[in-house]
């Protein structure tokens, strides 16, 4: 496995590759902190491809002033460790100003990716404007330099995945998007890296998260099709958090649907209580 933080070096050995004739180039993004969901991208796109990149990059722009872009678990040794175990041919690990140019860390401005309003004015993006921006920039940018034939990224992350798709398809990226199922914890804790932020109290409160998911799987199974009854259900097993959101919306359209009669999504983001500190959660079910 080969450690690359230069974007040109990075572009040489992928123009090499394509020259050789290599085969299919998949990429794994992530922001590093690296665990068991990231890993089963990570196996899923070496099992579809023959070249494997995975890249680290906690990125600025898709933070907010008072989030926690500072905090955010750095774990790169562990995770190039992980990576080579698994098979990754290139770990790409740029620092910011390997992606980001002078005049952004002058102006903290630059050129961004602004998708549909109507798709980011809503659930994770209402609390997080330009948020969306920030990712999808990224992730353009990290498709541009790598030229992956296939990209694969966590379903955990709902309204990203739907946004990265639309934006694909919008952009005529020739890439293949691959959305790869949330992987639990044993206590059904979805996982993220935010989890190590977790005491045991604090571990204990976000278990309401997923019990509120798959009560309301549940009862939506037994034929309660009112989405107005399986929120109630939701906030109230999870009356100890602070709910950001509790919303069922249509698989394929992501708009807010009240009976269901099609694929449908509930998903939740809540804060829980550390420490006098808060650490976001995201989590979601198909019903």
């Amino acid at each position: 496995m080969k450690i690359i933080s230069n974007v040109e070096e990075l572009r040489r050995e992928i123009k090499a590759l394509k020259a050789e004739k290599q085969g299919y180039i998949g990429l794994v993004p992530t922001m590093g902190a690296l665990h068991k969901g990231h890993l089963s991208l990570i196996e899923t796109c070496r099992a579809e491809n023959e070249i494997v990149i995975v890249s680290v990059f906690v990125n600025p722009t898709q933070f907010g002033p008072n989030e926690d872009y500072d905090k955010y678990p750095r774990t790169i040794e562990a995770d190039s460790k992980l990576c080579e175990k698994a098979g990754v041919d290139f770990l790409f690990a740029p620092s910011p100003k390997d992606i980001y140019s002078e005049y952004y860390f002058k102006n903290k401005e630059t050129t961004l990716i602004c998708p549909p309003y109507e798709v980011v004015n809503k659930l994770c993006g209402k609390s997080r404007p330009g948020h969306f921006d920030g990712v999808c920039t990224i992730v353009a940018k990290l498709f541009n330099i790598t030229k992956c034939d296939r990209a694969y990224f966590g379903k955990k992350d709902a309204q990203q995945l739907f946004i990265i798709k639309n934006m694909v398809r919008d952009l005529n990226f020739d890439i293949d998007i691959i959305g790869c199922p949330i992987i639990r914890e044993e206590d059904n804790l979805a996982m993220s890296s935010r989890n190590t932020y977790l005491n045991d109290e604090a571990r204990s409160a976000a278990l309401n998260i997923s019990k509120a998911l798959f009560k309301v799987k549940e009862l939506r199974e037994k034929g309660i099709n009112e989405s107005a009854t399986l929120i109630d259900t939701a906030l109230t097993i999870m009356q100890n958090l602070e709910v950001e959101y509790t919303e069922i919306v249509s698989l394929e359209t992501f708009e807010n649907i009240d009976i269901i009669d099609e694929k449908a999504l509930m998903l939740i983001a809540a804060k829980v209580n550390v420490n006098g500190s808060k650490v976001r959660l995201i989590d979601n079910i198909e019903l």
